[in-house]
């Protein structure tokens, strides 16, 4: 979930939003290829926004607190409006929780976490990693005051596998995309790829097991 203080930003600006996929096609198209490579069937997305990633990943469920946002998403999903550090959802009703670009926007990652893995057999997390070149375009648009990224703090992958694992979910596979960097047109096929080579690319997804 958003933030309580940026979550009044994601209402006042999600058509601004939900245009940015309109307006870059090619990497929104890559995004979604890497969510899908991990066959999710019963899934519930934790700051769904607008839903774009929910076509064909297996997300039946989602949960923001932007109301203007969950107009925007697909009458298809059962939408609740709520924050990921309380779900109001039953233990193990899903086969994945999934975070697209969501936990640098929560107030407490961790809890949020914890809340996904008390729901679900598996995790699934996709994030920009700090360090690598998209990561530092989307932090320098931070500093320059953007209206979405100023309110995100950025993890680089390492981080973001240790809190999953202080909670019991062991890291099982990784799949990334965009290695190339900011302007570059060609969008790769999201490959498989460790740890270490993950924090190069601009859109991660790890995969954890719940214990």
């Amino acid at each position: 979930m958003h933030k309580m203080s940026s979550s009044k930003i994601f209402d006042s600006r999600a058509k601004e939003y939900d245009e940015w996929y309109e307006r870059h096609p090619a990497i929104y198209s890559s995004e979604l290829k890497a969510v899908k490579a991990f066959n999710c069937h019963r899934a519930v997305e934790i700051g769904i926004g607008t839903g774009r990633f929910t076509r064909g990943t297996g997300i039946i469920v989602g949960v923001d607190p932007s109301i203007e946002m969950l107009k925007l998403a697909p009458k298809s999903v059962h939408l609740i409006q709520g924050v990921g550090e309380a779900l109001p959802l039953r233990s193990k009703a899903f086969d994945c929780s999934i975070f697209i670009v969501t936990l640098c926007f929560l107030d407490n990652p961790e809890e949020a976490l914890r809340e996904a893995v008390r729901v679900s057999e598996r995790l699934l997390i996709c994030m920009v990693p700090r360090e690598s070149s998209w990561g530092k375009l989307y932090s320098n648009l931070a500093e320059r005051g953007h209206p979405f990224y100023s309110h995100a703090k950025f993890y680089t992958v390492k981080e973001v596998i240790d809190l999953a694992s202080k909670l019991g979910a062991k890291l099982n596979k990784i799949y990334a995309t965009l290695k190339n960097p900011p302007g570059e047109e060609v969008y790769e096929e999201p490959v498989a790829v460790t740890p270490q080579e993950a924090e190069e690319y601009g859109f991660v997804c790890m995969e954890f097991h719940v214990g």
